[in-house]
């Protein structure tokens, strides 16, 4: 990956070619003056001539050069992470996140809490080992009450966000090419934490990638913003480097499902978008009755392309933890960039040519604002209920949010 010294490099090399590109330019175009007036008066344009032609021999050579250069710096452009906005603590580690509110309170027992996996075994609708009979480690088989209420989780979560927060569903393919996943920055810089298929494409390691990339290469109408879209997918990632870490249980899963949460703003409004959104995904927390603190990541602990992220962290007793369960972050223009989508402001705004007598001045497209954040991640929020909801019976309480759904209020043997 380049480092900044070399990027910098790179970049003044850059300015060094364009600038003697445009003088020589300069001098093509002054040199044709001089050799027009010679000819015209029937002098010799023999010296000019040559030297032009040493002229247009170096131009030739810096146009391969400045292609070179910027190709690199393309590349390099890639491996770059967003810039934190102003409002982003600073720090070293996630210790250095900053809890903005907490909603609810922790659960108390009277007997030790146990985690979900004891807890999901021992009701019979948790299964490692035969999952890992079918596809090896990392992996999860669920059961009766566990696969009901894994699906009753989708539809309750799709169900909110359309017909209450004004999202419109999409089913996106669960497959995507490197253009879609380059777009919204996982290539080139992640590709060791993605499955990658026979063919060259790749298995979504989140719906925002699909969604994002529904606009990519298009110019949107300022009037038809913000769009917000929601999708469940079944999502796919390697987890390299996590070997070791959150290995017992369904926190860190090959295979996962999640709905997200996409929004398209203009710029001027993205930052109240995502409280919105953020909002959105705090209300399915609420509705289920599950305890969480909200807090803002900081710049160790922020994502590569995103702008600000605040973390829904939702509380599992028998962790003794919070778990980060939803990551909602605006974006800015850094998606936009890679993936090409624009808006054109209406009324107004810096012309794109000339406006002659009577026509309508065109304004200049400008890069969308894009956010993301789950809505939630399916199987934590199981995970969350399993353990938040215990009785000391060994069975679990089903929020009144999914009673109806699933046609019962327990979980029992």
């Amino acid at each position: 990956m380049p480092t900044d010294k070399q990027f910098e490099r790179l970049e003044q090399r850059r300015k060094t070619l364009q600038k003697e590109f445009d003088q020589l330019r300069a001098r093509q175009n002054e040199a044709s003056r001089e050799i027009a007036r010679l000819k015209k008066e029937g002098k010799s344009a023999d010296k000019l001539l040559g030297e032009m032609q040493k002229v247009a021999e170096r131009i030739k050579t810096l146009k391969a050069e400045q292609q070179e250069v910027e190709a690199e710096l393309n590349t390099s452009q890639l491996f770059r992470p967003n810039t934190p906005h102003a409002s982003v603590p600073k720090g070293k580690s996630s210790e250095d996140n900053r809890v903005e509110r907490v909603w609810g309170e922790k659960p108390k027992f009277v007997f030790q809490a146990k985690d979900h996996v004891a807890l999901g075994e021992a009701l019979g609708i948790l299964n490692f080992e035969r999952a890992a009979k079918i596809a090896g480690a990392r992996f999860a088989v669920l059961t009766g009450a566990g696969a009901s209420l894994e699906r009753a989780l989708i539809n309750f979560m799709l169900d909110l966000h359309t017909k209450e927060h004004g999202y419109t569903e999409v089913l996106p393919p669960f497959m995507v090419n490197a253009d879609a996943l380059t777009g919204t920055g996982q290539l080139p810089k992640f590709e060791g934490d993605l499955f990658k298929t026979t063919d060259g494409r790749y298995l979504v390691p989140t719906a925002e990638v699909p969604l994002t990339n529904l606009y990519r290469r298009e110019i949107l109408k300022e009037e038809d913003l913000p769009i917000s879209l929601t999708a469940y997918t079944p999502c796919f990632r390697s987890e390299a480097g996590s070997y070791g870490k959150d290995v017992k249980g369904l926190i860190r899963q090959h295979q996962f499902n999640k709905v997200e949460l996409v929004k398209f703003t203009t710029p001027e409004k993205s930052y109240e978008a995502l409280e919105k959104l953020t909002a959105d995904a705090e209300k399915v927390l609420q509705k289920l009755g599950l305890h969480y603190r909200v807090v803002t990541l900081c710049t160790a602990d922020i994502g590569f392309a995103a702008a600000k992220t605040y973390d829904l962290e939702v509380w599992l007793p028998g962790q003794n933890a919070y778990r980060e369960i939803s990551s909602c972050s605006n974006c800015e223009d850094f998606q936009a960039r890679r993936a090409g989508i624009r808006f054109r402001p209406k009324g107004g705004g810096p012309s794109t040519r000339p406006a002659g007598r009577g026509s309508l001045r065109a304004s200049k497209p400008q890069f969308v604002h894009t956010l993301n954040g789950s809505g939630l991640a399916v199987g934590r929020t199981l995970i969350a209920i399993l353990e938040q909801f215990q009785q000391k019976d060994g069975s679990v309480s089903v929020p009144k949010a999914l009673q109806s759904s699933l046609g019962i209020s327990k979980i029992t043997l």
